[in-house]
């Protein structure tokens, strides 16, 4: 295996296990504190949400597709990328990929074992509001912002 498969796949791991951890102690603390608990007043709250959709919630409503379908297609995702970062050579996408990968299989275990993604991180600032998240959609942006930096930077590299 090649040091960016190997460094890829320990991305996989950390990051499933600190959402998978940073889930299972969150949930029992806020079960126990009764479902919301303010970190930064006007800011920060950490909170229940079962989200039944994809990220932020989208296709979440009352026509929520089944868990199985939404973890058949992160699956599918992640096959996809898996062939991905064996075929490439660029730290920052084979980073990335590791990092999305893990953040959908943290998501798929939720749907997997509750039906629905738990998401605690709920952020505001006045009017406005970001949608809950967790430390795997935390990881799967991030993931997803190093591949197309990496994309952008590869571009300028290439240009004569």
């Amino acid at each position: 295996m090649r040091p960016l498969d190997r460094q890829a796949m320990a991305l996989v791991v950390v990051t499933l296990v600190a959402d998978q951890l940073s889930k299972e102690l969150l949930l029992d603390y806020l079960l126990k504190s009764g479902s919301s608990v303010t970190v930064f007043e006007g800011f920060f709250r950490l909170v229940v949400v079962w989200n039944r959709g994809v990220s932020f919630g989208l296709l979440g409503g009352d026509r929520a597709l089944p868990p199985w379908v939404l973890s058949g297609v992160a699956v599918a995702v992640c096959i996809g990328l898996f062939v991905w970062l064996r075929r490439t050579d660029r730290p920052l996408s084979g980073w990335g990929i590791g990092l999305v990968i893990g953040g959908a299989i943290g998501n798929v275990v939720d749907r997997a074992r509750w039906g629905a993604v738990f998401d605690f991180a709920d952020f505001h600032l006045g009017q406005w509001h970001w949608p809950a998240f967790n430390v795997a959609d935390s990881a799967i942006v991030v993931g997803v912002g190093l591949m197309l930096i990496d994309s952008l930077i590869g571009e300028k590299q290439r240009a004569p």
